[in-house]
């Protein structure tokens, strides 16, 4: 069996796990097949190993975990989704999870034990060395989500007085050092950061010349409290590979990667699409039943009172409704499209706002577009929604007036998409959270009053 597992694919054509593969495994796991599954996990990345046991079932996810034991890397619990994660660890003694950790990052530390119980928490900080553990618990520290929890505390610090040559053979001899680094950084006598040497400069200087000269000048730099989402900001701006943390004392305290922010990136992607669907920003597949019901509850029931508000509107002109059957034929599409065309813009606004893209600078601008871009589409799609009703009811009224309520539904749909992320984030509410449940509001009341009061006016 082992070598029929060695020789299968593990992804397909479209970077899926193979269900080959998952059959495979599945079976040695179900036959206890552990020498089979021992040089699996041996040659699996961590990555592909953390997809596969996210897929399974939680009762073989706990078969396998505990059938590998020791066996398993430690490391894999860093790709893991984070309510799998914790679901794993709880099986673990606390004094092995301790001696694991110190095998990992400071980053990945911090990841695999932040969100356990205090209890838990103190007894594996308690088998760590003092050293170590303070600067884990420094690092716990930190807010969720800020550069400090992002950081990784070990990086490569020299004088500015020594010369290439020197550093050169500091990084060859010393064995303490990073498992992988990017840039040397250059600090004063109290730890304040100087600046930093890219290696692939540092390697094509001659040995005799002072590092001072080399670094540049040290301008670009990551606050140890910024957001997250605003250092992934920076990467992508400046196109970093890393860069060094300081804290309120401009004192270099750690380093982040880009490995760290192409994370950070899809965390951050993931949150708010969630979030525009009324999702809580860390659902995820694994979620239980009963947990991923009652996040969603709160959010469908704000819209079943938006809803309700919408219907309200509707029963205000139940007289003019019972008179002309073809006004509630037509009515879902003038608050369809409109909400169809207030959510495009909403998307775009919603990222723009995500990005820093969309400024006071050029607020009124954009929203000038937007509403430019509503009108078009408004005149063209009513047009066609005319055409359609007067071919459908031949009546040349009715094609007027759902052209001229669609045309204003789509027009004030495009200025709601963008005005109400904007409002929200200007309050300080995230723009992701709330902004798909008040545009739904508007569309739909401001597209059933345009269209009744008009066919109340004129067609009766």
């Amino acid at each position: 069996m082992s070598e029929i597992l060695l020789n299968i694919e593990i992804r397909d054509e479209d970077e899926r796990l193979s269900a080959d593969f998952i059959d495979a495994v599945t079976q040695s796991i179900e036959n206890n097949d552990v020498d089979s599954l021992k040089p699996l996990l041996i040659d699996m990345h961590d990555a592909d190993l953390a997809d596969f046991i996210e897929i399974l079932s939680p009762s073989t996810r706990t078969h396998f975990f505990n059938l590998m034991g020791t066996l398993f890397d430690f490391s894999v619990l860093t790709e893991l989704d984070e309510s799998i994660r914790d679901e794993l660890i709880e099986l673990l003694p606390n004094n092995y999870i301790a001696e694991e950790l110190r095998e990992l990052d400071s980053d990945d530390q911090i990841q695999v034990i932040e969100d356990l119980d205090e209890e838990d928490k103190g007894e594996i900080l308690a088998h760590i060395p003092v050293y170590e553990r303070r600067i884990l618990e420094r690092g716990l520290d930190y807010a969720e989500d800020s550069a400090g929890r992002l950081m990784q505390n070990a990086f490569i610090s020299v004088p500015p007085f020594w010369t290439v040559e020197k550093v050169m053979s500091f990084i060859r001899e010393d064995e303490d050092l990073p498992d992988e680094f990017f840039e040397i950084f250059i600090t004063d006598a109290n730890f304040h950061y100087l600046g930093s040497v890219p290696l692939d400069v540092l390697v094509r200087s001659s040995s005799e010349i002072v590092i001072e000269k080399l670094m540049d000048d040290g301008d670009l730099t990551i606050d140890v409290s910024d957001d997250q989402e605003d250092v992934a900001l920076q990467f992508q701006r400046y196109n970093l590979i890393s860069a060094p943390v300081i804290d309120e004392g401009e004192r270099l305290v750690g380093v982040i990667t880009i490995d760290d922010i192409v994370d950070v990136i899809r965390e951050e992607t993931e949150e708010d699409m969630n979030l525009l669907a009324g999702v809580a920003r860390d659902e995820s597949l694994s979620d239980r039943v009963i947990q991923t019901s009652r996040s969603r509850f709160v959010w469908l029931f704000v819209n079943l009172i938006t809803a309700i508000l919408a219907s309200m509107v509707i029963g205000m002109y139940d007289a003019t409704i019972e008179q002309m059957v073809s006004l509630a034929i037509l009515m879902p599409i003038v608050a369809s499209m409109g909400g169809n065309a207030g959510t495009q813009t909403m998307t775009v606004s919603v990222r723009a706002i995500a990005t820093r893209e969309l400024t006071s600078y050029n607020m009124l601008r954009v929203i000038m577009r937007e509403v430019l871009v509503g009108g078009i589409n408004g005149f063209l799609f009513a047009l066609i929604v005319a055409a359609v009703a007067y071919a459908w009811f031949g009546s040349s009224g009715l094609a007027l007036v759902i052209f001229i309520a669609m045309l204003a539904n789509m027009l004030v749909a495009a200025l709601s998409g963008i005005i109400i992320p904007l409002t929200l984030d200007k309050l300080g509410a995230d723009p992701a959270l709330a902004s798909s449940v008040f545009l739904t509001t508007v569309t739909d009341v401001v597209g059933f009053i345009a269209f009744l009061s008009l066919a109340t006016k004129f067609l009766l």
